[in-house]
């Protein structure tokens, strides 16, 4: 019975706050705009290079 009371409050217990998390959050962000705009910048390119 006491088990089931220990696996309960582990369960209520607030989550633990990840460092990092916050980093990879605005690395992701940011090498994704990064990524964005690669791709509509040879979008452009090929448009202008076709043409003319």
């Amino acid at each position: 019975m006491d088990a089931i009371f220990d696996d309960l409050s582990l369960a209520l217990r607030k989550p633990h706050n990840d460092v990092w998390a916050r980093v990879r959050v605005i690395a992701l962000d940011a090498a994704g705009k990064f990524f964005t705009g690669i791709a509509i910048g040879v979008g452009f390119a090929l448009v202008h290079a076709f043409a003319g």
